[in-house]
């Protein structure tokens, strides 16, 4: 039986910066037609991001590569720039290749301020230079290692069509320009996850074929003293980043979450996830799932808020999500009440998400059909996924708005246009939710199932040629995001006015009635749910 735990619990917590990104993975075998599958919320407060775009480009030798840090545009330093560099649209680039990354931090004392690459810097340098996963991991680490890694502990998803990898890395402290890390290459019929905390634990040295790691990646820590064992026996997030109770509860527990929709042996790990057993078993980095994954199972998966689990965020008693009930909560995760140390949960799905995506990669076709990012720019339980190709060299109007950014509202922009109906949404959820629900699950369906006639006419044109897909790709993929904002503008009206000051407004099918005079009908006034106005009884006894 799962032990029933509460919305917030007296304890100490650690505030490592924990709650930001989520990476799902699929093997190709694990999927039901036979793509490698990535996922990406990109998490983070106060958050705005385009889909950026990165044309692909020659460069005569000797030129430099100015390098800012991707959370701050702060200014590096430069590294020589590549003679070829490949088009790069989101995170996923001509040939397929996608990259994607969640924090987990690990030593502090392993921090190199004085390196050149941050971890974003790394991801769109490696996804402009790599035709492969293998070769992606090569130019990350050897770029690392030149000309040394300025952020906390990372774990970054590699894949492509044909494999998908996760590599853990860390800077070796002040000065240093140097680098561990080991990278890991998923099974074809296994799925993994990671979520802010390390992952990789023993690892097999002798296996060329599926493990890659630095020189050093034992050798550095016994030189600090925090491992003499053998090489067999090194353990890399035991000796470099290390869970603590946030690491497990607000980050693993999100792994265990997807983990659970699709095996029934994850009932042994609810012991670890819960953050409280300092002996509790960890979770393997990756399982075999007992059915294969479509791309909607990995949508669903990315909308995940622990229903049904022990970490679920509506039972019985927890007033933590307001009148409507809201599966969110606000942040920080921890709190104080009355001197007594509080938290929230964390699920995949959080509001502080800039973008997320499911990147889809197929070896069977043509690179530049083979590859879609679905893509969108906000919270993925609130907003449909639309399909961006990775042959895209214009991102659509809407994902790359001229003038936009976090303090700038425009209403042709995807980001604040999706965030203005998710926060009209969020304080009213069960009431107001089921409308965005039947909005966003039509243009996902619809979507997804137009997809097979898309790439058709994709392949009749590639036959002419690879620039007439392309044009119509670039085409596609910009009909679908402009019509999912035209979409979403209605939807926001609909909104506002349906539910205006607390009421609703009665409509059928989208159309709000009248009375037989001409006016608006009379308005309904729910009240408070029954679960909450007996939880506030409750309160006032």
């Amino acid at each position: 039986m799962y032990k029933q735990i509460f919305f917030s619990v007296i304890m100490a917590v650690s505030p490592l910066g924990a709650d930001c990104c989520t990476n799902l993975i699929v093997g190709k075998d694990a999927s039901t037609d036979g793509s490698v599958m990535c996922t990406y919320s990109a998490d983070d407060y106060g958050m705005f991001q385009n889909l950026c775009h990165y044309p692909a480009a020659r460069h005569p030798k000797g030129t430099m590569r100015q390098v800012y840090d991707w959370d701050t545009n702060a200014y590096n330093g430069q590294i020589p720039e590549s003679p070829v560099t490949y088009n790069v649209i989101g995170n996923i680039n001509e040939y397929q290749v996608t990259i994607a990354e969640t924090t987990f931090g690990g030593r502090e004392e392993m921090v190199d301020s004085t390196g050149t690459l941050d971890y974003g810097s790394l991801i769109y340098i490696g996804l402009q230079r790599s035709r492969t996963a293998r070769e992606a991991i090569e130019v990350m680490t050897t770029l690392a290692e030149r000309y040394g890694y300025n952020s906390y502990g990372e774990t970054f998803t590699i894949c492509d069509p044909d494999e998908a990898w996760i590599m853990e890395m860390m800077g070796c402290g002040p000065g240093s320009k140097s680098v561990v890390w080991v990278a890991v290459r998923i099974p074809d019929n296994a799925i993994c996850a990671h979520a802010n905390q390390s992952r990789i634990r023993k690892f097999d040295r002798k296996d060329k074929d599926n493990v890659m790691y630095s020189k050093n990646v034992v050798s550095f820590a016994r030189s600090k003293g925090w491992y003499d064992g053998t090489d067999a026996d090194f353990d890399f997030c035991s000796t470099y980043a290390a869970p603590d109770f946030g690491g497990r509860r607000w980050c693993e527990a999100r792994v265990w979450s997807f983990f659970n929709r699709f095996a029934k042996s994850m009932d042994k790990y609810v012991p670890y996830a819960e953050g409280h057993s300092p002996n509790a078993e960890p979770m393997p980095l990756w399982i075999v799932p007992e059915r294969k994954l479509s791309l909607a199972d990995l949508e669903a998966a990315m909308r995940d808020h622990y229903e049904g689990t022990p970490f679920a965020l509506d039972k019985p008693g927890d007033i933590g999500g307001g009148i409507w009930q809201m599966p969110y909560r606000p942040t920080p995760l921890e709190y104080e009440v009355d001197g007594h140390k509080c938290f929230n949960e964390r699920p995949i799905s959080t509001q502080q998400a800039g973008f997320v995506f499911v990147s889809q990669m197929r070896s069977w076709l043509p690179r530049q059909i083979g590859g879609v990012l679905w893509f969108a720019n906000d919270d993925a339980n609130m907003v449909p996924f639309t399909p961006i190709y990775c042959c895209v060299n214009k991102p659509p109007h809407c994902y790359d708005t001229p003038g936009a950014d976090a303090v700038t509202f425009l209403p042709d922009n995807a980001f604040w246009i999706q965030n203005w109906v998710s926060n009209m949404v969020y304080p009213r959820y069960s009431q107001m939710f089921p409308a965005l629900r039947a909005v966003r699950d039509s243009l996902d369906s619809a979507y997804i199932a137009f997809q097979p006639e898309a790439e058709a006419r994709a392949s009749e044109l590639y036959a002419q040629s690879a620039d007439k897909a392309v044009a119509y790709l670039n085409g596609y993929s910009a009909k679908c995001a402009e019509e999912m904002l035209g979409r979403w503008k209605k939807l926001a009206v609909f909104l506002i006015v349906k539910y205006n000051d607390m009421t609703v407004k009665p409509d059928s099918c989208g159309r709000f009635l009248r009375s037989p005079h001409g006016l608006g009908a009379t308005v309904e006034r729910p009240g408070y749910p029954a679960a909450y106005a007996r939880e506030m009884e409750k309160l006032k006894k």
